[in-house]
């Protein structure tokens, strides 16, 4: 098993755009392998390469019964219908903020070996996708908190033993909320 250190809020791979991939061989196998045995070993729903610092657009999933990854992934909306619950983030620990997202998406990329693979996500696995891909173009979920969830979450973290103070830096997501990607 190989667990690799995530990334916590404020270090500056999480809000740098993830490159797309290109090369589909070994590498790439062993990044899956290590977002896997990451996410699992953290108990997380998903994992983005950013959050082990590498900067390519990967990411794994596990919820709702659903288990996989995405290289290169995109997303688009079905339907109209949001979904408001708890999120969290494991490269912000042990914190959960009521966060927006839409209901249901369905997600196109390819697998580890360059085949194209299509996933249709509702609720759990639907707003996993949303964040994972969030995390590959350096948005964080924060970045979709109203403002004053955001403030009582910045001043959160602010206060958490794990933050070390580095300035925070709030995006505006590429993917709408009310629109597709």
């Amino acid at each position: 098993m190989t667990v690799q250190p995530i990334r916590l809020f404020g270090d500056p791979v999480l809000r740098t755009p993830a490159a797309e991939v290109v090369d589909f061989d070994k590498e790439l196998r062993t990044l899956v392998k290590d977002l896997w045995d990451t996410m699992e070993g953290q108990g997380g729903a998903g994992l983005a390469a950013p959050q082990i610092g590498v900067g390519l657009r990967v990411f794994t999933y596990h919820t709702d019964g659903f288990a996989g990854h995405l290289v290169n992934p995109t997303w688009t909306v079905v339907g109209d219908e949001t979904q408001d619950g708890d999120e969290g983030c494991l490269s912000i620990p042990g914190m959960y903020w009521p966060c927006v997202r839409h209901k249901n998406v369905v997600a196109a990329g390819w697998n580890e070996h360059g085949e194209p693979i299509t996933v249709e996500g509702t609720d759990m696995l639907a707003r996993c996708i949303q964040h994972e891909t969030d995390h590959l173009d350096g948005v964080l979920f924060l970045d979709r908190l109203d403002a004053r969830t955001r403030k009582q979450a910045m001043k959160e973290i602010r206060a958490a033993e794990w933050f070390d103070g580095t300035v925070p830096v709030i995006k505006q997501s590429p993917h709408p909320l009310f629109g597709g990607a």
